[in-house]
This record gives structure tokens, C-alpha cells and sequence, in this order.
């Protein structure tokens, strides 16, 4: 694996807790059928967990975004449960973090897999972003294209 930066160790960990709620549920997100803990919302756990590892480690203007998530949801969390989520950092390859994350509901662990974050400059990252959101002329075979 690729060496550590000094500005993030590996080892270095996160967590973040959430309690199941009816508003966290598959059926209420449409992520399936079923009033449990829905699976986008043990990801966006996970990746809160490695921003908490992140955060006091990030030099004045950085930031990261997430680019990466591959994780298996094991086990089902009823409405009342916490589930926990914790992210430690596994690998540095440039701006590429790498984590090992899992998340437990307090009897099982219900989740767990690899979350990759990227770290950005957050004046230029958002510049691009708003380049991005203006409007762009159509083009048609090079030249610009009009509507009747």
C-alpha cells in the first residue's frame, strides 16, 4: 500500500452516529420497500465518519469530496436503533484517501467496505463548479446552433 502523508497518518480514524428514525428508511427514501435503516444512509454515515477523521487534520482551504464507495449492507436496523459508523484511514496516494469503513447497530455489524475520498482546494474546486453551472452555448458539428 501506498506510503502515509504526514499531514494524514493512516490509522487514523472517524465516527458518526445516527438513530434510526422513520425518516432514515428505505420505504421513506424509496431505496425499498421496507421501514429499516436504507443503505444510502449507512453510506452517507460512513463518509461522515471519515470527515470527522479528516476534519482537524485539513490545512485552511482544503477540503475533501467523495470518490469512491464500495460497501456491503449485512444486516437489517430496525426504527430506535443507533448505528455507528467508523472510517479509518488505510492508504495516501496524493490526494487519494483511502478508507476502511464499517457501521453496527449495537448487535450486529451491519455494514462494512472501502470509502475513497479525494482532497481538493476548495477556491478552485468551486470556481470550476460554477464555470460549470453557466449557461454553455450548443454546438452542432463545431459551430454553434440555434433555436427557431
Amino acid at each position: 500500500m501506498p506510503e502515509s502523508s504526514s499531514q494524514f497518518p493512516l490509522g487514523l480514524t472517524g465516527e458518526a452516529s445516527v438513530q434510526v428514525t422513520p425518516e432514515v428508511t428505505a420505504r421513506r427514501l424509496g431505496s425499498g420497500a421496507v421501514a429499516v435503516f436504507a443503505t444510502p444512509e449507512m453510506v452517507r454515515l460512513m463518509e461522515r465518519a471519515a470527515v470527522h477523521a479528516l476534519a482537524p487534520h485539513l490545512s485552511p482551504g482544503q477540503q475533501s469530496v467523495g470518490t469512491l464507495v464500495h460497501v456491503k449492507h449485512l444486516a437489517a436496523t430496525p426504527v430506535g436503533a443507533t448505528v455507528t459508523a467508523r472510517a479509518e484511514l488505510i492508504a495516501v496516494d496524493g490526494r487519494r484517501l483511502t478508507f476502511r469503513v464499517s457501521a453496527h447497530d449495537g448487535i450486529d455489524l451491519i455494514g462494512e467496505g472501502l470509502h475513497e475520498r479525494a482532497t481538493i482546494d476548495l477556491a478552485r474546486f468551486e470556481a470550476r463548479v460554477a464555470a460549470k453551472a453557466q449557461p454553455q452555448p450548443s454546438t452542432e458539428g463545431g459551430r454553434p446552433s440555434s433555436v427557431h
